[in-house]
């Protein structure tokens, strides 16, 4: 049972005894006691005010009273601040739960069981046409690190994504591979095959706007306005109805066309599977949008037989959502052919054909807010149980030093590139301190690669999602301050000092003798450790890595600080340096585990 606990239970044993009154655990309000004051939990007095018939500060000094009477065991003295009861702990009770926090390898987790709710959370959503950059990077992982976080809460996880296979888009790039490529093939290019087609998807685009640009100066000189000459030449251009064309002839399964469709989406699945690797992403469900979108036509035509749609006299088919404050939403056009909210409702058919899902949370980009809440609404029209309470998971976007991104223009940051270099970086600025422990260079590149992929990934979760961020790599690459690096660094020295205790010969015990005499600074440091079940729940129930993060950089800076305070090995209290080294190695589990939940790994020496 947990020091909390204790503490509820003593206080609803108390009040029972003083009051006559029984109370529930939730009117026990406990908070950690303000630095200012003396204690380490305080327990709010006011709610008990009315049944105690006394001033606060009367009914704080009779509970302190009874709880230091009859709880001795957990507390050990009391003050009161107006209506706030500031209980300080016994010692003996701060290393009590340092056995049990030492006692659990996985500190914090809740098991899944066969009972445990099924949560589906998608992410990634790539369009077939171009590399992954750092957009959906921030988007992958975001969406890996919610994933481990909902399962540490005790919820059974299907980790899918959806991949954007086909539409116009597709066809410029295999239209341009068709006019530009040569016959050009991964293998041949020495390019890995997402890099290769998305290539070609910028060469589309710059051979389509010098034909946009010599069209629109024809039209101006025939008398047109400037701004309806550029929408007509958009639309002229050859390049645009060729790529039309080539949409077209998919739909209807032109056999050249899906061959060359097939190839190619096979070399992009070939690259993304290398950079997913190197990122730690990983998914349980693929589903494609070429499969979906027949399925989202089959849905919405349902739904139109059942009166929940309407059409049109040009044939498209809407729902009127005004009874629900928003507007007429389009789900099929006038041609037959399908949007995106009929390929998201036929995705969510076949998903819950193949699991009995019970919340499905969509990770994505914040300028879909609307597209979510729309779709909600329709999943629930339809009948799917969890489409009214699905979970957009909406995050901000990722901008650069010079500006936002863009796939068209080739201006984008690469994932692979950013890795590299990232990794690079993190090499060099470690080259000095590998040198001076004699790292083999071959363990000094695997160092590097945990340094770098750890300052990426931090760099980027430490921040709420919902917000856009402004990414910088220099920042990211920092043995000091809020850096994945600066974490990393304190574990990697904690496993320093218990190699040296193990080379001394100093076993660690499966628990601690509780008559140890331990400092304040070690009593804080408990508390931080015990406070990590507290983080994971909010993290669960607020759907945020970046509460991880904030909880690992505040628990390696208090042991950074207790590090310099205290001595562990160099300790001539036998009891005490066991007792540290027992608290170090807890701190590195904690930050192992909490890290973990972000995907980034930990090196055992820096």
């Amino acid at each position: 049972m947990t020091i909390e606990q204790k503490i509820v239970d003593a206080v609803k044993n108390g009040i029972k005894q003083l009051y006559g009154a029984d109370v529930d655990d939730k009117m026990v309000q406990l908070q950690k006691t303000k630095k200012e004051f003396e204690g380490n939990l305080t327990v709010v007095v006011f709610p008990f005010v009315k049944m105690a018939r006394k001033k606060p500060e009367e009914a704080g000094q009779e509970i302190g009273t009874f709880l230091k009477e009859n709880a001795s065991d957990v507390v050990a003295d009391f003050n009161v601040v107006k209506g706030f009861l500031n209980l300080t702990i016994s010692k003996a009770a701060w290393v009590d739960l340092l056995n049990d926090i030492n006692g659990q390898e996985k500190f914090g987790f809740i098991q899944p069981d066969e009972n445990s709710p099924l949560v589906m959370i998608e992410y990634s959503s790539p369009n077939t046409n171009k590399p992954l950059h750092l957009g959906h990077m921030r988007n992958n992982l975001l969406g890996s690190s919610l994933a481990r976080i909902v399962e540490a809460n005790g919820n059974k996880v299907v980790k899918t994504n959806i991949v954007n296979d086909r539409g116009i888009h597709i066809c410029k790039s295999m239209l341009a591979w068709l006019k530009w490529g040569n016959g050009a093939t991964p293998e041949s290019s020495g390019k890995k095959g997402d890099h290769l087609i998305g290539d070609f998807y910028v060469e589309f685009d710059k051979h389509y706007k010098a034909e946009c640009d010599e069209l629109k100066a024809r039209f101006i000189a025939e008398g047109m306005n400037e701004e309806e000459a550029a929408e007509k030449a958009k639309k002229e251009a050859p390049l645009i109805k060729e790529a039309h064309d080539m949409l077209v002839r998919w739909e209807q399964n032109d056999p050249e066309v899906r061959s060359l469709w097939k190839t190619m989406n096979e070399w992009v699945y070939a690259g993304f599977d290398e950079t997913y690797k190197r990122m730690g992403v990983s998914f349980d469900k693929i589903y494609y949008e070429s499969d979906t979108y027949l399925e989202g036509k089959e849905k919405v035509m349902e739904g139109l037989e059942k009166g929940l749609f309407y059409q049109r006299e040009d044939g498209s088919v809407w729902a009127n959502l005004e009874a629900e404050g928003l507007d007429e939403k389009l789900l099929l056009r006038s041609d037959g052919t399908s949007v995106y909210m009929t390929q998201d409702i036929g995705t969510a058919k076949l998903r819950f054909q193949d699991y009995p899902i019970d919340k499905m949370i969509y990770v994505v980009g914040n300028e879909q807010n609307y597209h979510f809440q729309v779709l909600s609404i329709l999943l629930d029209k339809l009948g799917f149980k969890w489409g009214k309470d699905l979970v957009h998971f909406s995050y901000g976007m990722v901008e650069l030093p010079n500006g936002k991104m863009k796939s068209r223009e080739g201006t984008v940051v690469d994932s692979d590139e950013l890795m590299d270099q990232m990794v690079s970086d993190a090499y060099n600025a470690s080259k000095e301190m590998t040198k001076k422990v004699q790292i083999p260079d071959e363990e000094a590149h695997e160092i590097a690669e945990k340094v770098g992929m750890g300052a990426l990934k931090y760099f980027i979760l430490k921040v709420d999602a919902r917000k856009n961020m402004l990414f910088n790599p220099e920042e990211s690459i920092d043995f000091n301050g809020n850096t994945g690096p600066f974490i990393q660094y304190t574990y990697a020295r904690i496993k320093s000092i218990l190699r040296k205790a193990e080379e001394a010969g100093i076993a660690l015990p499966q628990s601690l003798d509780t008559d140890v005499d331990i400092s304040d600074k070690e009593v804080e440091l408990i508390q931080k450790l015990n406070g990590f079940i507290a983080v994971l729940r909010q993290a669960g129930q607020d759907y945020s890595p970046s509460g991880i993060a904030t909880y690992c950089y505040e628990l390696t800076k208090e042991y950074n600080q207790f590090y310099h305070d205290c001595s562990i090995l160099g300790e001539e209290d036998e009891k005490k340096k066991i007792f540290r080294l027992m608290l170090s190695k807890n701190v590195a589990k904690v930050a192992q585990l909490g890290m973990g939940l972000l995907g980034i790994q930990m090196p055992e020496r820096m």
